[in-house]
C-alpha cells in the first residue's frame, strides 16, 4: 500500500477545494475531503480515487467546532497523521452591508473565520505533538482590501489574516516544527457565484481578470509543501490590489465605490440555491464541480505564481546572468 502524505481539505466538495483536492491526489497523497455537501464529496472522492490518491468522506458543517474536532480524529484514525490541512471553506453574502441581517452576518463569520480557528485548533492538536506539519490558509486579495457588496467576506478574511499573523509568530517563538502559511487568491472561476445568497438585482461575478481553480490549487499545493515562507500571492491582479491598497486605500476606496457594483454582476436574475444555512447540493440539488460559469474569460495559468512559486530558480538564474555578464565584460576588456 502506498503511504503517501496525508492531506486534509476542508471546503472539499467544489471550487478551490475540490480541485486543490485532486491536485494533492495526483501527487500520491492521501486526501480527507471535509464538507457539508454529500453530493459534492462522492463525486470529490472519485476524482481523488481516479487520481490515485487514496481517500476519506468525512461531511462537518465547519461552524461546529466540536464535530471539526471529531473530524480530524477520524482522519488519523485512519490515516495515522495528519501532514496537511488546508482551510478552504467558506461562506457569503452578496448584498450591501445594511440587507445583510445579523443571523446571516453571523453565520457567514462562524463559516469563514471561525471554520478556519477551528480547523487549524483542530490540526495543530495532532500536529504539534509530532513536531511537524503545515496548515495552509486559502485567503484572498479581500484579506488586505475590502471591496463592496461582500462585507461579511471581506471582514472574515481580514480576520483570518490577522489570526494567522499572530499564530505564526506563536510556533516561531516555541521553535516549532508546525508551519502555517496563507495563500492569497485572486478571482477564482467557481460555482460559489451561482450558489452565493443575492440580494442584488443581477447574477454575481468575480471581478475580472478571473483564474481557473486548478491555477490557485497549484499554489495551495506548493504551500503545501514550503510552508516555511509566510504568504503567497496568486495572480498579477492579487499583486497590483495589495500594494496599490498599500500605497493609495483612500484613491482604492472611491474607485471601487464608483466601479465595484457594477463589475461584480452580470445580466440576468440570480436563481442559485444559495448555501448559507444548507449545502448547495442537497437535499435535492446536484454536484456543482470545480468550475463556474467562467471558464470562457477565465485564465489557466499565472506568470506571477509561477515567479512566487519558483523564486529561488529565479533567483539563481538572474545571479547566474549576472555572473555571465560580468565575465563576458572583463573579456571585452583583456581583449
Amino acid at each position: 500500500m502506498r503511504h503517501g502524505r496525508v492531506v486534509v481539505v476542508t471546503g472539499a466538495s467544489g471550487g478551490v477545494g475540490r480541485a486543490t483536492a485532486r491536485a494533492f491526489a495526483e501527487r500520491g497523497a492521501r486526501v480527507a475531503l471535509l464538507a457539508r455537501g454529500r453530493e459534492g464529496l462522492a463525486a470529490a472522492a472519485d476524482e481523488v480515487q481516479r487520481a490515485g490518491g487514496e481517500v476519506l468522506v468525512v461531511s462537518v458543517d465547519m461552524a461546529d467546532a466540536k464535530a471539526v474536532d471529531d473530524a480530524a480524529q477520524q482522519v488519523v484514525d485512519a490515516f495515522g497523521h495528519i501532514d496537511v490541512w488546508v482551510n478552504n471553506a467558506f461562506a457569503g453574502v452578496f448584498a450591501p452591508f445594511t440587507e445583510i441581517t445579523p443571523d446571516e452576518f453571523r453565520r457567514v463569520t462562524e463559516v469563514t473565520y471561525l471554520g478556519y480557528v477551528f480547523g487549524t485548533r483542530a490540526a495543530l492538536r495532532h500536529m504539534l505533538p509530532r513536531d511537524r506539519g503545515t496548515v495552509v490558509q486559502v485567503g484572498s486579495a479581500l484579506a488586505y482590501r475590502g471591496i463592496p457588496l461582500q462585507s461579511a467576506y471581506c471582514g472574515a478574511k481580514h480576520a483570518i489574516q490577522g489570526f494567522n499573523e499572530s499564530l505564526r509568530c506563536e510556533l516561531l517563538h516555541a521553535r516549532s516544527g508546525v508551519r502555517t502559511t496563507m495563500v492569497q487568491l485572486p478571482a477564482v472561476n467557481t460555482p460559489q457565484f451561482d450558489w452565493v445568497l443575492n440580494r442584488m438585482p443581477g447574477r454575481a461575478r468575480p471581478v475580472a481578470p478571473v483564474y481557473q481553480p486548478e491555477v490557485a490549487a497549484r499554489a495551495v499545493v506548493h504551500a503545501g509543501s514550503h510552508g516555511r515562507r509566510r504568504e503567497y500571492w496568486v495572480g498579477g491582479s492579487t499583486v497590483a490590489t495589495l500594494l496599490a491598497n498599500a500605497v493609495v486605500p483612500g484613491v482604492l476606496d472611491r474607485y471601487l465605490g464608483r466601479t465595484g457594483f457594477d463589475a461584480q454582476q452580470d445580466e440576468g436574475a440570480h436563481d442559485g440555491p444559495g448555501n448559507l444555512w444548507v449545502p448547495a447540493d442537497g437535499p435535492h440539488g446536484r454536484d456543482h464541480g470545480a468550475h463556474g460559469r467562467f471558464d470562457s474569460e477565465s485564465e489557466t495559468g499565472s506568470w506571477q505564481d509561477w515567479l512566487s512559486r519558483n523564486r529561488g530558480r529565479v533567483g539563481l538564474m538572474a545571479a547566474a546572468g549576472g555572473v555571465g555578464a560580468a565575465v563576458t565584460a572583463g573579456l571585452r576588456r583583456r581583449g
